[in-house]
Parts: structure tokens; sequence; C-alpha cells
């Protein structure tokens, strides 16, 4: 029987397969120096990492780099669904993400309601 652990709603890093200071290292390199840094963890972790970080918006473009260094098997196996389409993101031009921007120009809010005609 296989187990799955569960992702902790108190402390989210408790699931995460690396070091606090490992994922910080992340966070602050060039993404293009995030292989390298990635070198000498098994592919499994890696996965697992790259399904992790993927997850969190902040961390959202760090993922996608780890899981250009893993294999499909290996992100399938570490995030089912996710991981598959994690491994299709990572084999193609990476482009941010746009939710949360507009595409024309500011918003227009009125408080006042709506006219009705007389």
């Amino acid at each position: 029987m296989s187990r799955t652990s569960a992702f902790s709603i108190d402390d989210p890093a408790l699931d995460c397969p690396v070091s606090p200071e490992a994922v910080g290292r992340l966070a602050k390199a060039d993404p293009r120096a995030v292989k390298e840094l990635v070198d000498g963890i098994p592919e499994s972790t890696r996965a697992r990492l790259a399904v992790w970080l993927y997850g969190r918006s902040h961390t959202h473009e760090i993922g996608v780099r780890v899981a250009e260094t893993c294999d499909g098997t290996s992100l399938r196996r570490a995030g089912g669904l996710i991981g598959n389409a994690l491994y299709d993101l990572s084999r193609r031009p990476y482009t941010a993400p746009t939710h949360g921007t507009r595409a024309t120009g500011p918003a227009r809010i009125s408080l006042g309601g709506t006219r009705r005609s007389a």
C-alpha cells in the first residue's frame, strides 16, 4: 500500500523536500543558475521540490525551472496530473502568469449605482 503525505495547513514548510536554506538560495538565485543549484539533489527529490515550488505563487517560475531538470516519470510520480502539466510547461519557453493583470486600461468603478430613466 502506498502512503502519500498530506500537506500541512499549519506549516507548509514541513512539506518541502529540501531545507529552507536551499529554497532561499533558489529564490535569490539568477533563474539561469537553478540547474547548478539543484545538481546534487536526487531526481525524485527535485521532482517533489518542483511540484512544491510550483504550487506557490511566489515560487511558481522557480518550480518550472527545477522541473526542467527532471524527467516526466519523476514529475508524474511526485505530482500526478500536476506533475504531468509541470513537465509540459517546463519543456516550452516560460511565460509569466497573467492572472491579476489587466490587458486594457484601468477599470472604471462607480459607487453611485446604476441610473434609471424616468
